[in-house]
Parts: structure tokens; sequence; C-alpha cells
């Protein structure tokens, strides 16, 4: 199972949910773990709901508009806890677009491959600045805990492009 729809089916564990509500925690607290686009947590839920393991009703509050609200079911809890044990337990294999580019680095001069290098280093930077601001969650431990790792993971990535550099990138690669 794809770890979007593992996310999904997290937060439908959590509490039922309209669309908005999950989309605005995603937004507002897991921006540096996940970069999910609304369009796709809707698409992704109406999938779950097919296979039955989320179901959807509306909830109409006074004069408001109707909203889709978002409820695990027994069988999508099960999943979930099957996947859960998945991702925890099994380091896989990560596909990091970095490392794509990285098989193709001797396409470009070195100059211009130190510098591309020195731009990632500056955003990885920046990146684990804003971990390092980002106060705790406060609700169990499980986002401090991706937020952390998040951070852990661009701080390898930032002291292996440093040693890279140092190393030197030859003319002929």
């Amino acid at each position: 199972m794809d770890e979007r729809m593992l996310l999904l089916l997290g937060l439908l564990k959590a509490q039922r949910q309209h669309g908005y509500q999950m989309n605005e925690f995603i937004e507002h607290n897991l921006k540096p773990v996940i970069d999910m686009k609304r369009s796709t947590a809707y698409s992704l839920l109406d999938r779950l709901c097919e296979l039955g393991y989320v179901e959807s009703s509306t909830q109409q509050e006074g004069k408001r508009p109707r909203k889709k609200v978002y409820t695990l079911t027994e069988a999508g809890e099960q999943v979930f806890l099957d996947a859960l044990r998945a991702h925890l337990s099994q380091a896989g294999q990560m596909s990091i677009p970095f490392e794509i580019g990285l098989m193709f680095v001797d396409h470009l001069p070195s100059t211009e491959v130190r510098e591309v290098w020195q731009q990632r280093l500056h955003q990885l930077a920046q990146h684990i600045e804003v971990l390092e601001a980002a106060p705790t969650h406060g609700v169990g431990q499980g986002v401090d805990l991706a937020l952390a790792h998040r951070k852990a993971m661009l701080k390898a990535e930032h002291q292996w492009l440093v040693e890279a550099l140092e190393q030197g990138v030859s003319e002929d690669h």
C-alpha cells in the first residue's frame, strides 16, 4: 500500500473527518514529510471508498454547505494495521529523485555539478532550519517522530553532499 493511502487511513483511524479537515492537517502539520495535493487526497479517498476501506456520508450543520464525512470501516482498519506493520518493519527500497539524477551526473560539466550541488546544500540547510524551528505536535508522538526522522535524513544528505564536494568532481567525472 502506498504511503499516501496509509496516511489517510491513519488519519481516519484517529477520528472520522471530512476531506477538508484531513487536507488542512496534512498541509499545516505534515508538509515537511509528505507533499500531497488536495486533489490527490480526494482521489485516494474515493479509491479507498471503492475498496471498502472507507465509507462516506454527507453531513450538514445549520445553513452551511453539505460536507462529505469519511469513516474507516472494519476492513479499512485491518488493512491500515497490516500496512502500518509493513511500513514500520520493512526497510524496502526508497525512491529518491536525487539518486536518479546522480546516475546521470556525468552528462553535466563538473563546474555545473558543483553549482547545482551548492544550490542543493543551501536548500537542505533551509529545510533543516524549518524543521528545527517547528514546535512539537503535542498529540501523541507519531508526528514528532516523523519530523525528527525527516530532519535526520536531511542532515545525513547534507553531510554526504559536503563530503562529496570536498572529494571533488573531476573534470571528466
